[in-house]
């Protein structure tokens, strides 16, 4: 995916997104940076563009981290909803680098003001992602871990545009809350279905429908409610 823009903010009317773009800078980041941690006070707003895509961890008191959502470019990370400056609850780390839009909260609170169809459309936002927190705390209950693997790279998928993923069995484990034995035995069942090929430090999926078969259907329930509550934002 080559395209480095936000579709959050390419719903906006063209004369707000001029507005939008005169306080933003464009910064590269790269796989593993660290965007804020638990009780950091959160400065900057983080658009990603492309094919980033960043997560949130809530960090457990024996300091393993638990994926809660996964933001790409259809979204944004850090006080976006929230009206100044707010301590961080949960750590937030790229996992596909790329380009991020970045704006200074303060900036961004008074671009809301100016212009209050801005902040409802995050508003709107911010509906869908606790959406999509709901559905991944329902889904984990109650979904196998197969299931999930296979939702987790579909979305994968879908946010970076590629089928090459550089994460490795125990990453993904790490990040769906399950010990890397068992993420390990479900990956290598996909490679031997001929749905993945598993490298060095990296996942390759070969068979993208065998993937989505095997999925549970959460995601396109979230992409359904992102459908709904976003679309007809702004008038075409």
């Amino acid at each position: 995916m080559t395209d480095e823009t936000n579709d959050l903010l390419s719903a906006l009317f063209e004369d707000h997104r001029v507005r939008v773009s005169t306080r933003v800078v464009r910064q590269v980041l790269n796989k593993g940076d660290t965007l804020y941690d638990p009780g950091d006070t959160i400065e900057y707003c983080f658009f990603p563009c492309g094919a980033a895509m960043a997560t949130y961890y809530v960090v457990m008191d024996d300091g393993a981290a638990v994926e809660t959502a996964t933001v790409g470019r259809e979204g944004a990370l850090g006080g976006i909803v929230s009206h100044g400056r707010l301590p961080a609850f949960a750590r937030s780390t790229v996992l596909h680098g790329g380009t991020f839009l970045k704006i200074p909260l303060r900036d961004l609170e008074q671009l809301k003001e100016d212009l209050p169809s801005l902040g409802r459309l995050f508003n709107r936002y911010a509906d869908c992602f606790v959406a999509q927190v709901f559905q991944s705390v329902a889904c984990n209950a109650t979904h196998t871990i197969e299931q999930r693997v296979a939702r987790w790279l579909t979305a994968a998928i879908e946010r970076t545009g590629t089928n090459d993923m550089a994460i490795t069995q125990e990453q993904l484990g790490e990040l769906l809350g399950v010990g890397r034995t068992y993420a390990s035995r479900v990956l290598q069942r996909f490679k031997t279905r001929g749905i993945i090929d598993i490298r060095r430090g990296r996942l390759i999926i070969t068979d993208e429908d065998a993937l989505r078969a095997t999925a549970c259907s959460c995601n396109s329930v979230i992409a359904e409610h992102f459908s709904t509550v976003l679309g007809g934002i702004y008038p075409e």
